[in-house]
């Protein structure tokens, strides 16, 4: 089937998606602009904030000589994004939205969209890069010439028909580049700020929107040591995170970290910094780019992340069904979390990834 070169592009109003959609457009792609509305706004600040967005993202639209739309996700944001989000935590886990998102979102939903629009492409400012490898005939999710922008670690999720329908204008580019382009043609985006890590809470309060959102009660609950007993009492396991220190409200005479949180007795496990270090976990939700998990059969060697900020580390992924893993690390790493994504790499080449559920 031969494709056109209509593209519908995601524009945040930001610099990224802004040159991204200039380059599509010099390429001589006839690029469609599109911003989806995806959370519901609580205050004047934030509605603000997103008018400001959409009215940034209409201009460059306008500067460039593209048509520009607004489509409301709203609906399907909070119940694919935000509701995973806020479940998660009350079961003790932390969460990644932007995975989520980009699952059903930005490369589910937003597909449907650009057929609507007569687009056999979508684009994004996403510092990543897809090639096709021609012995195998699959398309690979490759890092960004940027390290430092690397965005890869939250599009694992993305599929074969997806890839070979996706641009990414800006891998090849380092950020600075990105906004001395947007300077150079004239865009008042070129100096904007990025944008905060999870859009729908602006105000970055994450446990100030858990407690207004959230239809259970955040209950207080007991600081237990390793071997079960009491030692002090927490403000709600909201308020924690795997392998934090500061913060806790309570001294024990030497540095205690948050080495697990058990949601089903509503109690926060309390230990030693070595007992943060652990090698193995497991991982379902999986997805690989590379080849199809159904025909893994034999335990491989990778590069793996447990955070987005994390170095990756040398491992061996083990097979345990057709949604799920065992991974070993050669080292130990430190903090592992529940629902967290487990990323993993060959050299620049994104492998798979999926959600951690248990940590051995």
């Amino acid at each position: 089937m031969t494709l056109n070169n209509r593209v519908m592009i995601g524009m945040s109003g930001g610099v990224d998606s802004s040159v991204a959609a200039y380059l599509l457009k010099k390429k001589g792609y006839d690029v469609v602009g599109v911003t989806m509305r995806l959370s519901s706004d609580e205050t004047p600040e934030e509605k603000e904030i997103t008018e400001n967005s959409i009215r940034d993202a209409r201009n460059v639209a306008e500067k460039l000589g593209i048509p520009f739309h607004v489509i409301d996700l709203q609906k399907e944001f909070k119940e694919r994004v935000i509701n995973n989000f806020i479940s998660e935590y009350m079961k003790g886990r932390t969460p990644n939205p932007c995975v989520v998102c980009n699952k059903y979102i930005k490369f589910g939903m937003f597909f449907d969209k650009a057929k609507e629009f007569g687009c056999d492409y979508v684009a994004t400012g996403h510092y990543a890069k897809i090639e096709k490898d021609e012995n195998t005939g699959r398309y690979l999710l490759r890092k960004g010439d940027s390290d430092k922008k690397d965005q890869t670690y939250n599009l694992y999720n993305i599929k074969q028909e997806q890839l070979s329908r996706i641009l990414l204008p800006i891998g090849e580019y380092e950020k600075e580049d990105v906004r001395a382009i947007a300077k150079e043609i004239g865009l008042d985006v070129h100096n904007k700020k990025d944008s905060q890590e999870i859009c729908f809470i602006k105000d970055d309060d994450y446990i100030g929107y858990l407690t207004r959102h959230s239809r259970k009660k955040i209950k207080q609950g007991d600081f237990k040591d390793a071997e079960g007993k009491v030692i002090g009492h927490h403000k709600g396991i909201i308020n924690y995170t795997i392998g934090q220190r500061k913060g806790l409200g309570v001294t024990f005479g030497k540095p205690m970290f948050v080495i697990d949180i058990n949601a089903k007795d509503n109690s926060i496990i309390l230990g030693d910094n070595s007992d943060l270090f652990r090698s193995e976990l497991i991982a379902d939700d999986v997805n690989f780019i590379p080849f199809d998990f159904a025909d893994m059969k034999e335990p491989i060697r990778v590069m793996a992340k447990i955070r987005y900020a994390a170095k990756p580390s040398e491992a061996t992924v083990y097979k345990i069904d057709d949604n799920s893993i065992r991974v070993v690390f050669d080292e130990p790493q430190r903090a592992i979390t529940k629902g967290q994504s487990l990323v993993m790499y060959d050299g620049r080449t994104l492998v798979g990834g999926g959600i951690i559920q248990e940590i051995l």
